[in-house]
């Protein structure tokens, strides 16, 4: 199942997509993290609402389509350098050898609508740079979890672009969560995707098109460290909890480590792709001096 979150008459609803172009709205439960919660019942009650021919249908070209859990349990966790190319282009550019993965996180306030506009105030920053992910929502809580049974805690998976700030993010020897963690410049959606659905993680297309250009074009199928060992790394004396997100890393050819450095301007649009879940689009815009 496609499982969304958008905006209706000044709240925000829950649904499930149907058939490409319609959305069945949930009467209940009332959010995302409270359907993670309902487990596997929760599941059914949302597949026999998409089978119900009673059930309210809009059409979703027709909605405003917000983050699918606009607000997780605990900042962002994510994986940085878990692409063997991308850890060497980061490398090269800061003359030293490729380390292993990094673990940090992102503010929950970072996260933004799926084809919302990003603002960028060149005070703040002057280097923004964008990177595609595959995001993994968390299903059951569980701590020191073993590699065997991490698919076992997922949820499902949706598209994450983790938007840095990369002057901010080198400076004060290595600022990765405030670099990346500025307001609402995190877009996530357009939907979760439930593991039924998509069973198999590690083979998927990673794109980013900026202004109609392949920027980057990799597939999970690369990653360092897949989706289990990841919740087994992470989850190693940390509990994870229901309706956390786990971005999962980038591929090669972000922005800014290229010679020369390449950034994102007001005006530029990104497109973010997983194969098999859905596509961000984004355009990016001068932030407000009011």
């Amino acid at each position: 199942m496609r499982l969304v979150t958008f905006r209706v008459d000044g709240g925000s609803r829950l649904g499930v997509v149907r058939d490409d172009d319609e959305v069945v709205e949930l009467s209940e439960p009332a959010d995302m993290l409270s359907l993670i919660d309902a487990g596997d019942g929760g599941l059914a009650a949302a597949r026999s609402a998409l089978s119900s021919s009673r059930a309210k249908a809009r059409r979703l070209a027709d909605l405003e389509l917000l983050s699918p859990i606009p607000e997780p349990r605990g900042n962002v966790i994510a994986i940085g350098r878990n692409y063997q190319k991308h850890a060497e282009e980061s490398a090269r550019k800061e003359g030293y050898e490729p380390q292993p993965p990094t673990v940090f996180t992102k503010a929950i306030t970072s996260l933004t609508e799926p084809f919302a506009d990003i603002a960028i105030d060149p005070a703040i920053s002057d280097k923004i740079d964008w990177e595609a992910e595959l995001a993994v929502v968390i299903g059951r809580r569980g701590a020191n979890i073993k590699r065997t049974d991490a698919r076992a805690h997922v949820f499902g998976y949706t598209v994450l672009n983790d938007v840095t700030a990369r002057d901010i993010q080198n400076e004060w020897g290595g600022q990765y969560f405030k670099g990346k963690s500025l307001d609402r410049t995190c877009p996530t959606g357009p939907w979760i995707v439930t593991t039924d659905e998509l069973k198999e993680p590690q083979r998927l297309g990673v794109r980013l098109r900026l202004n109609g250009k392949l920027e980057q074009d990799g597939n999970t199928r690369d990653m360092i460290y897949p989706v289990d060992a990841i919740i087994e790394w992470v989850s190693k004396g940390m509990t994870l909890l229901p309706g956390a997100i786990i971005a999962t890393g980038t591929p090669d050819g972000v922005g800014f480590w290229r010679t020369p450095s390449e950034t994102l301007h007001p005006g530029d649009v990104m497109e973010t792709e997983v194969e098999g879940i859905g596509k961000l689009r984004n355009r990016i815009v001068a932030a407000s001096r009011d």
